[in-house]
């Protein structure tokens, strides 16, 4: 095994996981799972068997990575935030074969306690606040706090929320990292230093 996993995780035969990978206390994964390297489950996380996770994801306690959900490398979910993968659920009714595909694209954030309604796309380095409920696409580099979630500004992929309005031709700088990021429209993308 390339990877650690505490005794009490259960890892279906079938399931992938890769190199440097950490499996926390209570973890399931299910069989047809595709895990990167070094990837960190927390306590009680339930991973489901159409479910591709990339490399250096951090997922934290109590979160459940449904079937159709894809996480591109470095995205972090916070703390018991919410996956779903059915629209419009109800106990008497199965509806297995309407699961809505879910992405969430390389280096965004899902804060704690946020929900992800099925069916939605994540942009790159996306921050979503805690709390916050999000019902449609969001856009790469985009704030959003809210419920239902609104983007209320920009934040640079070290995390730090940029001095921009939310669309029209400007460029900020990451005081952390120096790096310029161009907003043209309602677009913002990085440019480097």
């Amino acid at each position: 095994m390339e990877y650690t996993a505490h005794p009490s995780a259960v890892i279906d035969d079938g399931a992938k996981i890769g190199r440097g990978s950490r499996v926390w206390h209570f973890v399931h994964v299910c069989a047809g799972a595709v895990i990167g390297e070094n990837v960190s489950l927390g306590q009680n996380v339930f991973v489901g068997n159409s479910v591709i996770i990339g490399d250096k994801c951090k997922i934290q306690n109590n979160v459940s990575v449904y079937d159709n959900v894809t996480l591109e490398d470095g995205v972090f979910c916070g703390p018991s935030m919410v996956f779903t993968n059915v629209y419009n659920p109800r106990s008497f009714v199965e509806r297995k074969n309407e699961y809505r595909n879910t992405l969430v694209k390389k280096g965004a954030t899902l804060g704690a306690n946020c929900t992800i309604v099925c069916g939605v796309t994540i942009g790159e380095f996306a921050f979503v606040g805690a709390g916050a409920v999000v019902n449609k696409d969001v856009p790469a580099y985009a704030l959003m706090v809210g419920v239902p979630a609104q983007q209320i500004g920009w934040m640079s992929e070290y995390g730090e929320r940029l001095d921009l309005p939310l669309s029209g031709e400007a460029v900020a700088r990451c005081q952390h990292t120096n790096v310029s990021y161009v907003l043209s429209g309602n677009q913002l993308r990085h440019v480097g230093i």
